[in-house]
Formats: structure tokens, C-alpha cells, sequence
């Protein structure tokens, strides 16, 4: 059978060149991003005790939304994008300074209770664009955490590859091995092939740094079509809903279809063909046999709209289908059509009803 090439992606791969954002700025390894000191943020919960002292500096304090640690009645200093270290000598000295604490080694300790949620920007070849808030916790935790307080916190979901599932993960056109990390007047350029493992060309653990509020995060796009990219990972997302439509026999509706958000939520990576089984458009009589599907979806790359048509049957028995049967990205639709000779069952017993026999012939053959 002759290959069908998918519409979506006809592009050649070429790496573009490196985001004039970075210009400017210094390049770090990847690595430093995770070793760096975790640095403080808005709403970061921070414990205070005061050799001494009991509930008048000795307090959890929250870092207010202007970035800064207040000690009502006290002082105010700035706290974010610092390290808990330096808070806390700043925080030691304007206390030893207005006669709160006396000048004795160890006599303020500053602690993260826990780490919050922060905003982040991610831009290029994802799914789904913007500002998103990596690191938000369920009420559960949050309430677990602060109860039993412990010496610092760890927030395993604000980390890179977080963002990247929060954005929607990345498109199957994006250049894994150039995702660039912006922060500050850093930036850092980090492979995430491991992340997919052998498929995409890589292998160990990879570079995971935890991120800080303001981080901004380019993906590039190759500008073509990786099907080795279109599994569940953790850059990925971890599945599409796709829109479905089966009015066809043997399901005269979608409520017979058995169609439901069971059936619509499908792991990333799905085909065509499994998308149509799970809307109940394969099998039945040799009457169905020649039944047809379309597929309406967007290229990612440009945004186009793109239908494509396709012979269930042939995608059933077809040993090479997989250069016809393509991939179902976030937001697609597919919807199944009759055969021919169903919609002429369908046609002769709905004329049939009201025509007779001379009539209905006529009707069929003009």
C-alpha cells in the first residue's frame, strides 16, 4: 500500500537558533541550576525561634506577595529570590541592631516550614503555552506539613519537568535536547532526552532542577515530527481528550456508542485506529465493512486545521497502518461515518415507510 504522509507535520527537521532572550545573560551547566541553594519565595512558610523567647519572635511568618518577611510591629526585609542563610543573618543583625536580641552565636535560627507554589513562564513547543503555577499542594499535605514542621522542606513537584506537564507537555516537534532555563541574569541550556529514555536518544537520570518564581523556560521546536517523543514520560503529557462522534451502526447514537469521558481520555501516544475502537467504530457486518472515519486536528506547529480521511477497514487489516494510522494530539476529534450500502439500508427503510413500492424505485433510480 502505498504511504500516506501525515499533513500535520511535512516539515524538515532543522534546530533553530538560540532564544534572544539569553542574549546577555551568562550560561550555566545544568547541573548548578541543581545544586544551587533553594532560594525563597512568596508564600514560602518560615519558622523563627528565638533563644528565650516564646510566641513574641518565635513565630511561623508567610513571605508576603511583595516578596518580603515582616515581623509585624518589628521589621520588614526582603526575602525573596534569597537563600534561607541570608535571610537569616540579615534577619539576626536588624534584631541585634534594635536591642530585640542580644549578640550570642546561634540565638536565631530561621527554618522553611514549607516551600510554595510558584509561577513560571513556558513558552515554545508545548501544548499549551503561558504562565503556569508549578508546586501547588493539596490541602492534605499543606495541613500535614505545617502541623508536623520539620528543619526544611522539599517541593518534589516544582521542579522543571512539572512545568513542562503543566503547560501541557511538550509537542511531539520539540528539540528535547536544547530546552533553555532562564533565571535572573543566568540561563542554563539542559538536555531532556533521558527523560524519554533510548527512544529519544538518551540515557541516565535527567536534569530536573527545581525552579524558582519568575523562571522562565523555552522549548524549540525542530520544526518536525518525532514519533519517538509520543509516549507517556515525565515531560509529556500524561494523556489527550479527544472530542468523538459515532452515529453510525451499529450505534445510532453517542449514548450508544458508550461514549463517555472514560472513553474520550485516552494515554498520550493513542493512534487513530485504538481512538476509534474506543468510540465503538470497528466491527460489526460486512455491511459496515466500508465504513470511514475522519480525523479533525490542528498542526501544532502552525495552528492549520487539518482533516484527514480514512478507510476503517483498511487500518484494521493493514500490516503496515502505521504510516496511515496517525498519532491523536490534545483537543482532536474523530467522528465515524456508515458505508455506502448501510446508508442505502437506512435510506429505503426510511422512504420505504411513506412510499410505495413503484415510488420507492423511482426515488432510488432517478
Amino acid at each position: 500500500m502505498q504511504k500516506v504522509v501525515d499533513p500535520r507535520y511535512v516539515q524538515a527537521c532543522a534546530l533553530p537558533p538560540a532564544p534572544g532572550a539569553i542574549d546577555g545573560l551568562d550560561q550555566r551547566a545544568g547541573d548548578s541550576f541543581v545544586e544551587a541553594a533553594d532560594v525563597l519565595g512568596a508564600g514560602d512558610r518560615l519558622h523563627l525561634l528565638v533563644s528565650g523567647d516564646k510566641d513574641v519572635l518565635t513565630h511561623d511568618y508567610v513571605i508576603g506577595a511583595n516578596g518580603r518577611l515582616t515581623i509585624p510591629g518589628t521589621l520588614s526585609l526582603p526575602a525573596q529570590g534569597r537563600t534561607r542563610e541570608s535571610v537569616e543573618a540579615d534577619l539576626r543583625r536588624q534584631l541585634i541592631t534594635a536591642g530585640l536580641v542580644r549578640d550570642i552565636a546561634g540565638n536565631v535560627r530561621l527554618s522553611i516550614v514549607e516551600t510554595a507554589a510558584v509561577q513560571v513562564s513556558v513558552e515554545g513547543a508545548v501544548f499549551q503555552p503561558g504562565i503556569v503555577m508549578v508546586g501547588e499542594r493539596a490541602n492534605e499535605t499543606h495541613n500535614t506539613t505545617v502541623v508536623n514542621a520539620a528543619a526544611g522542606d522539599f517541593n518534589n513537584a516544582r521542579t522543571l519537568a512539572t512545568a513542562l506537564q503543566d503547560a501541557g507537555g511538550i509537542r511531539p516537534d520539540a528539540a528535547l535536547a536544547s530546552v533553555y532555563l532562564l533565571r535572573g541574569k543566568t540561563y542554563s541550556r539542559i538536555d531532556l532526552r533521558p527523560a524519554l529514555g533510548d527512544a529519544a536518544g538518551g540515557s541516565g537520570i535527567p536534569v530536573n532542577p527545581q525552579l524558582a518564581r519568575g523562571d522562565r523556560i523555552f522549548v524549540p521546536s525542530l520544526g518536525c515530527f518525532q514519533s519517538e517523543l509520543m509516549r507517556p514520560s515525565p515531560v509529556t503529557s500524561p494523556g489527550v481528550r479527544v472530542f468523538m462522534s459515532n452515529l453510525s451502526r451499529p450505534a445510532s447514537s453517542n449514548g450508544a456508542s458508550a461514549i463517555g469521558k472514560d472513553s474520550t481520555s485516552l494515554p498520550y501516544g493513542t493512534r487513530l485506529l485504538q481512538g476509534l475502537v474506543a468510540a465503538n467504530c470497528v466491527g460489526g457486518s460486512n455491511l459496515n465493512a466500508q465504513r470511514s472515519a475522519v480525523l479533525m486536528s490542528r498542526n501544532p506547529i502552525n495552528g492549520r486545521s487539518v482533516v484527514i480521511a480514512r478507510q476503517i477497514e483498511t487500518l484494521v487489516r493493514d500490516s503496515d497502518r502505521d504510516d496511515n494510522d496517525p498519532y491523536l494530539l490534545p483537543g482532536d476529534a474523530i467522528a465515524c461515518y456508515d458505508s455506502k450500502a448501510m446508508t442505502l439500508v437506512d435510506a429505503m427503510s426510511v422512504i420505504g415507510s411513506a412510499l410505495t413500492p413503484v415510488a420507492l424505485y423511482k426515488t432510488l433510480h432517478p
